[in-house]
């Protein structure tokens, strides 16, 4: 079963500095119908105005994916972990039992581009924790990269939940299936450009949800930037 999440029928809020659309309720968006799918809790497609970002703020019991697709995000938390992420850095933090950080875009004449994820641990009260990789261009051309895993295998960060997340960047002939075990869902987000997923089309901000579907196909791509979660 295949269902679609337009980009147009996200919660947004623009606050000047940041430009937010909410493919999950969040904040002051509130949609019943889609409160999370599975463990997935949040994805927020976010432009945060250059010369600004998010004070020092809380957490806990959530991991938190950051994917910059442009420009570059500063990053420090209550853990003591300082770092600049940039387009193809993957940045995982878990909250756990409480965790604080700030996130700011330095750059005064550029926005920063990311997308801010969030999914439900398996467990709760866990050591926070926090983890940074990248991958190239070339590892995510024409092909899911694995990005995030429960186990950290392939080079991914690691996540506390039964999930994965892969990306992959199409273009024209550049295709790729991602086998789904029985019992187990997806759900395919497009960052930008326009794909075809499992014979529907799909442009920057829309989703998929797929229920009982034995393949995630990606294919007919327009310089497209795609990320697919296999979910409990």
């Amino acid at each position: 079963m295949i269902e679609l999440r337009r980009s147009e029928d996200r919660g947004h809020a623009n606050h000047g500095w940041l430009d937010s659309h909410f493919s999950f309720s969040f904040a002051d968006y509130y949609d019943p119908e889609n409160m999370g799918f599975g463990p997935l809790r949040v994805i927020n497609d976010d432009r945060i105005a250059g010369g600004t970002g998010f004070g020092m703020h809380g957490h806990r019991d959530m991991e938190i994916i950051s994917y910059v697709l442009e420009g570059e995000l500063a990053h420090k938390d209550s853990m003591g972990n300082g770092s600049v992420i940039r387009p193809g850095d993957v940045q995982r933090m878990s909250a756990g039992t409480g965790v604080r950080h700030s996130e700011f875009n330095h750059a005064q004449d550029r926005e920063t581009h990311l997308l801010q994820i969030w999914i439900e641990p398996n467990r709760r009260g866990i050591p926070p924790g926090y983890e940074e990789k990248h991958f190239d261009e070339a590892e995510k051309r024409g092909r899911l990269r694995l990005i995030a895993s429960p186990d950290g295998r392939d080079g991914s960060v690691t996540i506390n939940q039964n999930a994965t997340v892969h990306v992959g960047l199409f273009d024209g002939d550049e295709h790729a299936d991602l086998p789904i075990e029985p019992g187990r869902k997806a759900y395919v987000h497009v960052a930008r450009g326009a794909v075809t997923v499992n014979g529907t089309e799909l442009k920057a901000g829309d989703a998929l949800k797929a229920v009982d579907e034995a393949q995630i196909r990606i294919a007919d791509g327009k310089q497209a930037e795609v990320l697919v979660f296999d979910l409990v």
